[in-house]
């Protein structure tokens, strides 16, 4: 197994078992409606069609053959960064349910402008941009957080502190960038994320006095004030069905989450085969990754599975291997695949001491009519 140390981009793809990943960050996490019917056609004519939401409300592409006509297509369509610099720096989440001109618009556009001006900092960290009347994001991977505090001020918060630093949309810029060039001082190889780097280090005391709201609920499938909002099994689904869907629907544009789940601008709730369309299915609390052989990394099947024992645990993931791409937390029931079987974690991570070994999809859908016997 070979751990990449980074992420996939458009410029930079990632090879896996069903060819190249290459990935999209639609700006504002939204996609026009031209867009995203043309990116599912490059899905289609330049992949294997299946296309996945990340847990950065950005765009998978997968098995991806002929890398240099889907980096055409794709700049055609304006889903692109002019340079592979520019995109790697551009690594933005965005509350989904913005609107034209609001402060998340205008914050987003501020930041853009000046991104050139930030520090050198490692390619996983990021900005989240979460201004809505509660922050929805705190659980999506972010290092700088833009958010309403709670005395309905503007903060800035470093990921891993419990406060921030009241601000202003004037001083949002200057302040990032001063709390960024604090952060690349204090980066080193056992923290380069800033969490880490705050568990480590002290904040200076400015960066803490302004407290931060309680979390609300991210979005679930259902009727939205900017459209309907629709599941992804896994976070994937595939690109004729999408496109179907959009067609169908009259939708304007496409907005992408961190949770799974997309909005179509302007269309009504509906039942949709092969999406998530209420918000207690199973599927939607169910962690799989691709798994074998989409997967050069797994000696397993996964989402067959998952599938199958969906609703049985409130909290399962079932990993092709210890990485836990799909879900690089704990959950209540974790299934790792190891020489093309399962191990058994409880409680735990992908990549802590299972409590049972070698365990196969027989015997777990055998024991699926009683879990405690796990």
């Amino acid at each position: 197994m070979t751990v990449k140390g980074w992420c996939p981009g458009a410029y930079k793809p990632m090879m896996s078992g069903d060819g190249l990943i290459l990935r999209v960050r639609p700006r504002m996490g939204r996609l026009t409606r031209e867009q995203i019917l043309g990116l599912c056609a490059v899905s289609a004519d330049n992949g294997n069609g299946i296309i996945d939401l990340t847990s950065r409300a950005n765009l998978q592409l997968r098995g991806i053959t002929d890398h240099a006509a889907a980096l055409d297509a794709l700049l055609a369509l304006d889903l692109l960064d002019p340079t592979p610099a520019a995109e790697t720096r551009r690594n933005i989440v965005v509350a989904p349910l913005w609107s034209d001109g609001d402060l998340t618009h205008r914050l987003h556009d501020a930041i853009c402008a000046r991104l050139h001006e930030l520090p050198a900092l490692p390619v996983k960290i990021g900005i989240a941009i979460d201004t809505g009347a509660q922050p929805i994001l705190q659980d999506t991977s972010a290092d700088f957080r833009f958010e309403r505090g709670a005395e309905d001020t503007l903060i800035l918060r470093a990921d891993g502190a419990s406060g921030g630093r009241a601000i202003t949309k004037a001083t949002a810029m200057d302040a990032l960038i001063e709390l960024a060039t604090w952060c690349a001082k204090h980066i080193n190889p056992q923290a380069r994320r800033v969490a880490r780097i705050v568990h480590n280090t002290p904040l200076p005391a400015a960066w803490t006095e302004a407290r931060a709201q309680t979390n609300g609920d991210s979005l679930a499938p259902g009727p939205t004030p900017v459209g309907a909002a629709f599941g992804a099994p896994f976070g994937s689904t595939d690109s004729h069905a999408l496109a179907a869907l959009v067609t169908d629907s009259g939708a304007k544009g496409l907005r992408v989450t961190p949770w799974r789940v997309f909005v179509l601008e302007g269309a009504e709730a509906r039942d949709a085969h092969g999406f998530v369309t209420t918000s207690g299915d199973p599927l939607l609390r169910t962690h799989a990754c691709p798994g074998a052989p989409a997967c050069a990394a797994a000696s397993v099947g996964t989402r067959t599975l998952a599938r199958a024992l969906a609703g049985t645990y409130t909290d399962l993931h079932v990993s092709g291997c210890t990485k836990g791409c799909a879900h690089p937390k704990a959950a209540a029931m974790t299934l790792v695949g190891r020489d093309g079987a399962y191990d058994l974690v409880a409680q735990g991570n992908p990549w802590d001491q299972p409590c049972k070994r070698g365990l196969s999809a027989t015997d777990l859908l055998t024991l699926k009519a009683t879990p405690d016997a796990l």
